[in-house]
This record gives structure tokens, sequence and C-alpha cells, in this order.
């Protein structure tokens, strides 16, 4: 397969969400697809044992997505060969009581990852201007002391988000974090059918939630709020992705490829070398062990 251009899921400029693509198949059945993952996320793994060793950068990775865009299956297909000790999944959900005693971006600040390893965020501080965009009356659950009730959350109250967001993403890039953000683009009749597949399928039901139909009604706006996330805070050093998401196999693909190409542009990446003296005497060590 021909490599994938990073350049058609970029954004570098101002985009009509609606004129994203979200089908891919690279005119590739499923098994040719899963075949070129395989291979690239191999290459893929050794570069994380190398960045481990390496140990100056970390890698974040945020996944965002309508539910069922597949955030859950991609993390599973797309890290399989990572070393366990090198990526780090956080999955957010609602917050918790301890959560809401601190800023909102306090949570994600103490799960970043560790100089050398991968951090995966399946959704992630944009919930922050996205589902309480669409559900401002969360925000009073914050007790934030400007906000008094919903007509206090206006516009000027979702810019301070974004530069706030931006500053953080800013700060953690210029102390060596590597940032990639994908929003996995899902078509609404895609969507459709993956919720008709939980529900026909025994073994998909626990997947359901009433819930995913209802916010399913609010499509609009949600897509509106993802416009205006990636036309906000696409930035050189966090720039988003748009990923078709309709096909799984084609997704991953692309998501492991660019984060393959991506981090391979870093030239500094590579195993230390060992103490000169250390070095020197490793005849002699092989020969101590040898002898035993």
């Amino acid at each position: 397969m021909e490599p994938v251009s990073i350049n058609n899921y970029k954004i570098q400029g101002p985009v009509n969400i609606r004129e994203l693509q979200t089908f891919e198949d690279f005119g590739s059945d499923k098994d040719t697809l899963e075949d070129a993952l395989k291979d690239t996320r191999k290459a893929l793994g050794k570069l994380q044992d190398t960045l481990y060793a390496h140990g100056k950068y970390a890698v974040l990775v945020c996944l965002q997505g309508m539910d069922t865009a597949g955030k859950d299956s991609l993390i599973r297909e797309v890290f399989k060969d990572f070393n366990a000790r090198g990526v780090v999944v956080h999955s957010f959900k609602v917050p918790t009581e301890i959560e809401r005693k601190h800023d909102y971006l306090w949570r994600h600040y103490i799960a970043l990852p560790a100089r050398g390893k991968f951090g995966v965020f399946n959704r992630t501080h944009y919930e922050n201007v996205l589902v309480t965009r669409v559900h401002p009356e969360y925000i009073m659950g914050e007790y934030l002391p400007d906000v008094n009730s919903v007509s206090d959350i206006n516009e000027a109250f979702w810019d301070r988000r974004f530069e706030q967001i931006n500053t953080f993403e800013k700060t953690i890039a210029e102390n060596g974090t590597l940032v990639f953000k994908f929003f996995l683009n899902l078509s609404k009749e895609e969507q459709k059918n993956r919720l008709l597949r939980r529900l026909r399928k025994k073994e998909k039901n626990w997947k359901f939630s009433p819930g995913d139909l209802d916010e399913r009604e609010l499509w609009d706006d949600y897509q509106k709020c993802y416009e205006d996330i990636l036309n906000r805070s696409s930035t050189s050093h966090g720039p988003w992705y748009s990923i078709p998401a309709d096909n799984k196999p084609a997704a991953r693909y692309i998501v492991a490829s660019i984060l393959l190409q991506e981090i391979s542009k870093y030239k500094d990446i590579k195993e230390p070398e060992l103490d000169p003296e250390i070095k020197a005497q490793l005849s002699e060590y092989k020969e101590r062990l040898e002898n035993e």
C-alpha cells in the first residue's frame, strides 16, 4: 500500500465539518488494511522501545469522536505490539467528587504520560468544550466562583476555556510531550448502523445505553462544537487530525501511520550510548558470565 499522506487528514486551516471525509478504504479490502496495520504497529512498537530508552519525550494521543466511533477498538489494535510498560490508557468518564474539587484540567494533568511513555486519552480535556457546551448545565457542578447560573456561561466563558486548553497543550509540548489529537469522524448513518448492531447482537447489548439515543438527537449540536474545536485548537504544537471513522480497519491504519511518520521525524530519539568505561569492558563482563 502507498504510505498515508498526513496532509490529507491534518487540520491546517479553517474547515467545514460537513466537507470532511468519513470513509476511506484506500481501494483495499479488510485483510490488506489489517496487514498494513500489523506492519505499521510493529514498527511503532520498536520506536516506542527506543523512545523509552531515550527518556526525553513523552507522547500524548488524544482520541475524540461521537459514540460508537471506534475509540476502544482502535486503542486495542494500534497499540497491540507495545511493551505494556510503555503505554498507559485513561478513559475519562463523568468527573468524580474529588475531581470536581479541582479545576477541570487537573485530572488530565495528573494523567499525563511520563517521559519515555505513551499516554492515550480516551475522551479528553476537550469534553470540557464539547459535552459541557451542548449541556451547559453541567458546568454548575464545577462550582465556579463567577458562574452562578447557566446564563453566566456565555461566549466569553468558552473563549477562556479554549485559551486555557491551548495554553495547557503548549506548556506540555514545550516540556517534551508530543501531542497528537485524533477526531474520529463518523457519519450519522454509520452511527445508526453500529447502535443497531449493539441491539441486535446479544454479546453487544451491554454496550448500549438509552442515553446514546438522547445524545444522537443532539447530533447537529455536537458537530457544530467539533467543528469549533478543530478550528480553534489545531496548532503547531498540538495538531488535530480528522480520521475517517466509518471503516474501522482504515481508521486504525491511518492513526498508526501518522504516529509512526511524525515521531520518526525526531532524529534525536535514539538509544543512549553506554558509559565509555562500561563499554570498554564489555568483553570482560561477557567472559565473567561465560566462565561461571
